[in-house]
């Protein structure tokens, strides 16, 4: 099984553009020198296919872990999912992961498809990832993790999955995911990390309060989204290097195994890399 380490990091690249791949190698080369335990990357449904990407990221690292964060089940067939993982796990053991997620309506739309229900879609494609394939996947074990923010997938987790994780949420809410998967699960935190004072963090996750979802969850956690102030300090690393690491270690102490930043840079891509490299030291 995949070691995550206590320290992740999303790979920096843009969904707006195409970062060539030996700059991404760079990169690669240059988180795992900087000690992050896990490269995480993005994916939606279309122009990149995140397991190819993470086979060639793979290949040009030695130790550091990978992991789909989040691959979009609209992206491949749920055997193919399989299939693909599978021979990322023979072909570099304990150093991948995947992160499954259900994305959004207008992706199933694209590919054709209807999103349905769905809690009851992402059971639906578990299950076919588990069914018999001709020929066999590869004999190789990998965590297969979650991507969850609401009670129904986070329950869902817990009885398929390997792991969850939850994204954009305050401590309190790491909290609640551990004592509801218990202590064998994975969890996962994806916090927003943001090298530059509240403004810049309020710009950065200006979108996400104005979310349903969020004002529902952050209102059961105690929150208003109208203190935006005060969700801010509650969801998102930001300041100096000092100060992003004393949040991961807030979501560490209420129970998550590993935390992954999802970075807000500044400049080109590899100049967003030598601010990763500038915050590990700091981190856990």
């Amino acid at each position: 099984m995949s070691t995550l380490g206590t320290t992740g990091v999303f790979l920096p690249v843009p969904f707006t553009g195409a970062v060539p791949l030996a700059r991404q190698r760079e990169a690669a080369v240059r988180l795992e020198r900087a000690g992050y335990g896990t490269i995480w990357t993005n994916e939606t449904v279309g122009g990149k296919d995140a397991l190819v990407q993470l086979a060639v990221l793979l290949a040009a690292t030695e130790r550091v872990a990978f992991a789909t964060g989040i691959a979009n089940i609209w992206a491949r067939e749920p055997e193919i999912a399989h299939g693909g993982a599978a021979l990322l796990a023979d072909a570099f053991p304990g150093r991948f992961a995947l992160g499954l997620g259900v994305g959004y309506a207008q992706q199933a739309e694209a590919t054709g498809r209807e999103y349905g229900s769905p809690v009851e879609t992402m059971r639906n494609y578990l299950s076919r990832m588990d069914g018999p394939m001709m020929p066999p996947a590869a004999d190789a074990q990998y965590p297969r993790i979650l991507g969850a923010n609401g009670p129904k997938m986070l329950a869902l987790a817990a009885e398929r999955a390997d792991g969850v994780l939850p994204a954009g949420l305050p401590p309190e809410f790491t909290a609640e995911v551990r004592k509801l998967l218990g202590p064998d699960k994975l969890v996962v935190v994806a916090l927003t990390a943001v090298p530059g004072d509240r403004e810049h963090a309020k710009a950065a996750v200006s979108m996400r309060l104005g979310m349903p979802w969020f004002t529902k969850a952050m209102a059961r956690l105690g929150y208003s989204t109208d203190d935006v102030d005060g969700v801010v300090d509650a969801t998102v690393a930001y300041g100096g290097p000092e100060s992003i690491g004393a949040k991961v270690r807030e979501h560490l102490a209420a129970g998550a195994d590993h935390v992954t930043l999802m970075p807000v840079l500044e400049g080109e891509f590899l100049d967003a890399v030598t601010q990763l490299e500038h915050l590990a030291p700091a981190l856990p």
